[in-house]
């Protein structure tokens, strides 16, 4: 019943059904020696290159609900690499492995942001294997994935926009700023997950790179708002449909801005 509803509350939202020519493909590749396995989503069905956009999933990483929720975006819109950046042996089952997991990254903020730069590498060299315009590339990602999305960003990658979805905000000091993507961050106005303090240091640190950014927040959203499985049995992670629509139809638009040229 749980899968049923997410799939019908994004398929409304984005006003196309699944597709029956929906392809998932695995992609293998090494970062620093660490196998890793992310997966190209996009419709086979529709042959008109489009933009390409990098996903972080939440803490769980690639499941197949995350799978499912990657193809929904995806729609006739985008393809969609879904990045691993925990490695092919890393795939938590539990909150408490996903903490684990989640943690190790935070504390090794250049190995994360090389993974996420490896993912990045990999959409853009299948450009001429898939439906990619080879022009437009841009990320998103929920939770840990949204602070992954930022840490591309960070890193000077060549985007044209990241969004984070309810992401950790926090940065490492010590890293340096290049950011030239534009940058959307969709935040639940009830999120106990990040303090006003976290918050405020996040827009200076916006203001000081001089970059393109937006913050918005939503009345009444909590962490978690966006992913459609998040039922409340984390505290404080919870699916909000009405945000969730409203948040994704603004990515939507950001990225038809960030993409227009």
């Amino acid at each position: 019943m749980r899968m049923r509803l997410f799939a019908f509350a994004l398929a409304t939202l984005f006003a196309a059904p699944l597709q029956a020519a929906m392809v998932a493909r695995p992609l293998d590749y090494a970062v620093d020696g660490k196998a890793m396995q992310s997966v190209l989503v996009y419709d086979d069905a529709v042959k008109t290159p489009r933009p390409g956009l990098v996903m972080t999933p939440d803490w769980l990483g690639i499941t197949p609900d995350n799978l499912a929720l990657a193809k929904q975006i995806a729609g006739k819109d985008y393809v969609v690499l879904v990045a691993d950046v925990y490695g092919v042996d890393v795939r938590p089952k539990t909150p408490a492995e996903a903490g684990a997991a989640t943690k190790a990254m935070y504390q090794d903020r250049a190995g994360l942001r090389a993974r996420i730069g490896a993912a990045l590498a990999q959409l853009k060299a299948q450009a001429g294997k898939a439906p990619l315009d080879g022009r437009h590339w841009g990320a998103f990602g929920f939770c840990f994935g949204g602070a992954t999305t930022l840490e591309l960003a960070r890193s000077g990658a060549d985007v044209a926009g990241v969004v984070s979805f309810h992401g950790n905000l926090s940065r490492e000091p010590a890293l340096a700023d290049a950011i030239k993507a534009k940058v959307l961050v969709l935040h639940g106005a009830d999120d106990t997950f990040e303090s006003p303090e976290q918050i405020a240091a996040f827009q200076q640190e916006m203001r000081d790179a001089k970059a393109d950014w937006q913050f918005v927040s939503y009345g009444g959203a909590v962490h978690c708002f966006a992913i459609p499985t998040a039922d409340g049995s984390v505290p404080g992670c919870k699916y909000d449909e009405r945000t969730a629509k409203r948040a994704f139809a603004l990515m939507h638009a950001f990225f038809g801005e960030a993409f227009a040229k």
